[in-house]
């Protein structure tokens, strides 16, 4: 897998600065930027980031509350920290924070290589492996009480995700912005990943309570009961078949099965007086009535919104193939 670092100042002509030096370790990392915290969690939602390192004193969100954003949220991206400030204190608080690294300014670029290749080969120090299968490797994580972050990458959709253990027992998992069994269930539906294995987990609070081999049985459900509505659908009771979001399910998957990115289907009145003032102005501009909306929010989902009296709202993953489903679904 890829590595990508995210450095993080305010300082916009150091950041190009170092981007510009840190070329000639492409082959190793590349490197993306973010002005301030806020940025930076927004480039989190949005890529796959190995590695954060970031100034303290910044607008809007400084860096140590991005570093408890990213605890909280993000627990398998470790942080650098990197600071003018070396008052006693500072690095400590950091450490504690939660930070791996700390560099007070001014630093060369070598010295922040270095943090940075160390960092991410202690990322791997486990191993990586291709294209497996994660149920299997998984279930001996357990058996051996093992205590690491597995990460994890579809070969099939490019989706990345970590699945953090504790001793053994499966403490929490993230795709995205999602965490816990939500996450668990779409990184054991996966068929072909690679692993990376880190031997160490910072996560202590146990967001999953139930059994591995019960997560991966209902992940198979799940991707059977998809895959089986992209064939011939077993016969639904007629209340379930009429409903608008059984019915826009099974359009969906008899088109594009489960190449679609469908999530969810929800019926969902939030959206309803919104998409009803939409609709007024697009008529008064003459524009027509509102057929559909696509809503990207900038994380794990995207939402198609359906206008009716009972509000369908269609969630799918960014990687569904959008304009196709919007022409399916405007027909």
């Amino acid at each position: 897998m890829n590595k990508t670092v995210l450095l993080v100042d305010d300082d916009r002509e150091m950041l190009r600065l170092f981007q510009e030096a840190l070329a000639p370790y492409r082959e190793s990392f590349g490197v993306v930027a973010a002005g301030d915290g806020v940025e930076a969690l927004e480039c989190l939602k949005r890529r796959n980031i190995s590695l954060v390192v970031t100034d303290l004193k910044m607008p809007r969100m400084d860096g140590f509350e991005l570093l408890a954003a990213i605890m909280e949220s993000y627990p398998d991206i470790p942080v650098i920290i990197m600071s003018g400030f070396n008052a006693p204190g500072i690095e400590n608080m950091a450490l504690r924070g939660g930070a791996v690294g700390f560099i007070v300014k001014p630093f060369t670029v070598e010295t922040l290589a270095h943090q940075i290749l160390t960092m991410l080969r202690k990322e791997t120090e486990g191993g990586t492996l291709h294209n497996v299968s994660s149920s299997m490797f998984l279930q001996l994580i357990e058996m051996e009480q093992k205590t690491c972050v597995i990460r994890l990458a579809n070969r099939d959709s490019g989706r990345t995700g970590a699945l953090f253990f504790v001793e053994g027992e499966l403490f929490d998992a993230r795709v995205g912005a999602f965490q816990g069994e939500r996450a668990a269930y779409e990184i054991f539906a996966w068929d072909h990943v690679s692993l990376s294995i880190q031997n160490d987990c910072t996560v202590r609070e146990n967001r999953i309570r139930k059994d591995l081999n019960q997560l991966i049985l209902e992940a198979m459900r799940r991707k059977d009961e998809i895959a089986a509505g992209a064939g011939a659908p077993a016969a639904a009771p007629p209340e379930e078949s009429d409903s608008p979001p059984q019915r826009l399910r099974a359009k969906i998957l008899a088109a594009f099965g489960a190449q679609s990115g469908l999530e969810d289907i929800i019926q969902n009145q939030d959206w309803r007086g919104r998409m009803k003032r939409i609709s007024a102005c697009g008529e008064r501009l003459k524009l027509g009535r509102l057929v559909l909306g696509y809503v990207d929010k900038a994380d794990a989902r995207d939402y198609i919104l359906v206008p009716g009296e009972d509000q369908t709202v269609a969630a799918v993953n960014p990687t569904c193939p959008r304009d196709k489903l919007l022409q399916l679904l405007a027909e």
